[in-house]
Formats: C-alpha cells, sequence, structure tokens
C-alpha cells in the first residue's frame, strides 16, 4: 500500500499559484542605446518599436514544466512509502529465573540417574535441569547459584544452549558450603529491575536451611511479591537431616505462599523430575505477538523524475540558442547576412 510519511506537506501544492497572485510581476529593464539613425534601423529590421519597461513572460511550456518540477518536490518531501503486509513475531513475555543450591551438602550421594547408578544431588538436579531447560523456548532463562553468597551464573538470555552449557559447569561449593537463600532471593529481586515482561518467575532448589542470609527469606518473599515476582521452592534431599543440612520446609514453604508459587518435595531424582514435569505444566510458554510492517521509502522516484525533466527541459531551451548561433545559407562557413543588409 502506498502511503505518505508526512501528507500534510502537500498544503504546500499551491504556495507559488499564490505567490503569483499576491506578489506584483517581475519587470525586466534592458538598456537602450540612443542612435541618431533610430528609424532606418526600424524600417530595415521591420521591428516595431516599444516603450517603457518590458514584463517577463514565459511560455505554455515552460510553465508546465516548472508547475511540474513543484510538484514533484513537494511529493519527495512528503516522503511516499510502500507498507508490505504485516509480519508476526513472537518475543518472549516471561523471564524466568533459576536459584541453584551449591552448598558441601549437594555432594550427598543419595539420587540415582537415568540408568539406576547412584549419583550426588547436583548431578541429579543438573540432569533434571538439562531436559526443563530444554522446553523452555521462547523464554529468557537466567541461573542464580547461592553458597556463602549468591552469584549470578547466567544473566537473562534466550539463548538456552549457553545456559545449559554453563548449568552443566556447576560444581558443589564452587560459591561456599553454607547456604544463602534469602541473599538469592535477593539478587534475583535485583536481576529483574531491568525485565520488561509482563510474567516473574524463580524456581529455588535448595537441600538445607538458611544459616547465613543477611536478608531472611520472608521479608524477601516479600519484597518479590511487591515486584509481581511469582517463587516456587522445591526442596530435596533428606527432611530428616540435622545440623546445617536440614531441610526447613516451612521456610520453604512459607516463601512459595507469600508470593503465590507451590511447593515441592523431591526424595530422588523420579520425585525431582516429576515436579519440573508440573513446573513445566504450571509455568507455559509466554510470548507476545508484535506486528510489524516494513515501510519502504520512495521519495528518490519524484527526486529522480525531477532531475531528469528539468536537465531535459534546460536541454530543450539551448537548443533554439544553438541553431541561431550555426552556420546557415553559406557555403563558406560565413553566417548568411540579414535581409535587407548588404554584406
Amino acid at each position: 500500500m502506498l502511503t505518505l510519511a508526512y501528507p500534510w506537506l502537500l498544503l504546500l501544492l499551491p504556495l507559488p499559484w499564490i505567490v503569483h497572485r499576491m506578489v506584483p510581476p517581475r519587470i525586466e529593464r534592458r538598456p537602450a542605446v540612443r542612435v541618431p539613425f533610430f528609424a532606418t534601423l526600424v524600417a530595415l529590421t521591420g521591428a516595431a518599436p516599444q516603450g517603457g519597461a518590458a514584463v517577463a513572460r514565459r511560455g505554455i511550456w515552460q510553465t508546465a514544466v516548472l508547475i511540474l518540477c513543484w510538484c514533484l518536490s513537494v511529493g519527495a518531501l512528503a516522503r511516499p512509502q510502500w507498507i508490505e503486509p504485516p509480519l508476526h513475531r513472537d518475543r518472549p513475555a516471561r523471564d524466568l529465573l533459576l536459584l541453584v543450591d551449591l552448598s558441601g551438602s549437594m555432594e550427598t550421594r543419595d539420587f540415582t540417574d537415568a540408568t539406576g547408578a547412584a549419583v550426588d544431588r547436583l548431578t541429579a538436579v543438573k540432569q533434571v535441569l538439562d531436559d526443563f531447560l530444554s522446553r523452555r523456548d521462547g523464554d529468557r532463562v537466567g541461573v542464580v547459584v547461592f553458597g556463602n553468597a549468591p552469584f549470578t551464573l547466567v544473566p537473562f538470555t534466550a539463548d538456552l544452549g549457553l545456559c545449559r552449557r554453563l548449568v552443566q559447569e556447576m560444581q558443589v561449593g564452587m560459591a561456599g558450603p553454607r547456604t544463602v537463600f534469602g541473599d538469592a532471593i535477593g539478587l534475583g529481586i535485583t536481576l529483574f529491575e531491568r525485565s520488561t515482561v509482563p510474567a516473574k518467575t524463580i524456581i529455588a532448589l535448595t537441600d538445607g536451611n538458611d544459616t547465613a542470609s543477611r536478608v531472611p527469606p520472608a521479608e524477601a518473599a516479600r519484597v518479590a511479591k511487591d515486584k509481581a515476582i511469582t517463587i516456587h521452592t522445591v526442596a530435596i534431599g533428606d527432611p530428616t537431616a540435622v545440623g546445617e543440612d536440614a531441610l526447613d520446609e516451612k521456610a520453604l514453604r512459607d516463601v512459595a505462599d507469600a508470593t503465590g508459587g507451590g511447593f515441592f518435595r523431591a526424595l530422588d531424582r523420579n520425585q525431582l523430575a516429576e515436579v519440573y514435569r508440573r513446573l513445566d505444566a504450571i509455568e507455559t510458554r509466554k510470548v507476545d505477538t508484535v506486528s510489524v510492517r516494513p515501510r519502504t521509502d520512495l521519495f528518490w522516484v519524484p527526486l529522480a523524475a525531477l532531475t531528469i525533466l528539468s536537465m531535459a527541459a534546460q536541454t530543450l531551451g539551448l537548443l533554439p540558442r544553438l541553431r541561431r548561433g550555426s552556420p546557415a545559407g553559406r557555403a563558406d562557413g560565413h553566417p548568411a547576412a540579414a535581409p535587407g543588409v548588404r554584406p
């Protein structure tokens, strides 16, 4: 579809006519030479003498060319554009942040892998997370690991291949042996500050209780609720453990309830995989559909026509002058004498 970016500029089209009507015509004054034999010159040339100043007037074709050039100039200024059919594109409508506990208790070998072999908790978590991330197409995903302190392993990105590769490189103790769950939530809230998507979700996985956070998990959960962030908590490991390895299920449940999320318990790899399958059903893919109509500028078309027209008009205007100045009527190349004048 053809359209104009600045259609209001078409109001300039009658401007030359307004100027022509409002401004007095240009008077061209030519210098004259007084000669005593003026009557003889008039008789020889046959020209009728005119007194006073002469008003310069253009021919019809010159006026038509000027009008057309003005129309083309205004048309180029109005910026004609060709609008293509709309293109629809999906963009992520949710940011998903994973909080992964890397405290020392995550190397406890009480889980099994897909083949039934005994593995530590982190290995089982990485296997399940890899399958979960493989189905997150359309989301931006980030990963925060925590131990003595929380660290951003992967900032929000739509590159799920990079995210899955870095998750597989996680090691127990790389963030310290302790558990700062509340501080990890606080870091997650900070990462969401630059997010502009409508849906924000945190999935937190831990196998111990919070022992070193400067911000209690319950307080961090209240801040997350105010920021419209939903937190799902996943407790793994032995619920009968004591000390720092003990699971504070009540704290995890309170965090989830405060933000409208869910609390899940995973005592082995099968339960952990089932938790992420349920999370995958709850946190379905969310996208915004954006319609874009490409525009192609065509202002160069009237500009090209204007250039060609003006050059052609100038060329045609020079032809009569060339003909008047060319040799004619003499074989020796000298200009012919004017009628009634002796050479």
